[in-house]
């Protein structure tokens, strides 16, 4: 097994059910640690802030970019206390911590009502085939603004 600090995913399990007792959203918890030290927290504020993305991954990772001063958390680790969701993960992957560590698994969160397997399914399915459809309109307009940004020479690439 991989060397990990206990103490950050009880932390990141506290912070859920901490957030959970203050009906702020469901019981998830998150801590962002670099240099052994915890530069991120976040628990799920999916009430708390009418906001469908506020998951504690997300609100851990926009906590320690803020606070570090960055968009990359590439020398992070980040503790979590259940397997992330599609929407987390492809966060994650954005922010590129260099490992995750988590404690209950997705099945574990379906069987309380966090069942995300339809999402993985939906992305499978052809856009035209999902239950929510996604239409291409106005493609050639929309270009315009990446044709900008290939030419752009002072872009920050990530």
């Amino acid at each position: 097994m991989e060397e990990y600090n206990k103490a950050f995913m009880i932390e990141a399990i506290r912070l859920g059910i901490e957030g959970m007792n203050n009906d702020e959203g469901g019981p998830f918890g998150a801590v962002i640690v670099k240099d052994n030290e915890i530069i991120g927290r976040g628990n799920n504020k999916v009430i708390l802030l009418n906001d469908p993305t506020a998951h504690a991954e997300i609100v851990a990772i926009r906590d320690a970019c803020n606070r570090i001063k960055t968009f990359q958390l590439d020398e992070c680790i980040l503790y979590t206390s259940c397997e992330p969701c599609p929407m987390c993960l492809g966060s994650i992957y954005w922010a590129r911590p260099k490992k995750v560590f988590y404690g209950c698994n997705k099945f574990d969160a379906a069987e309380i009502g966090f069942d995300d397997e339809f999402i993985y399914k939906q992305l499978e399915l052809k856009n035209e085939l999902r239950q929510i459809p996604f239409i291409t309109i106005e493609r050639e307009n929309a270009l315009e603004a990446f044709k900008i940004w290939s030419n752009k020479i002072d872009k920050i690439k990530y």
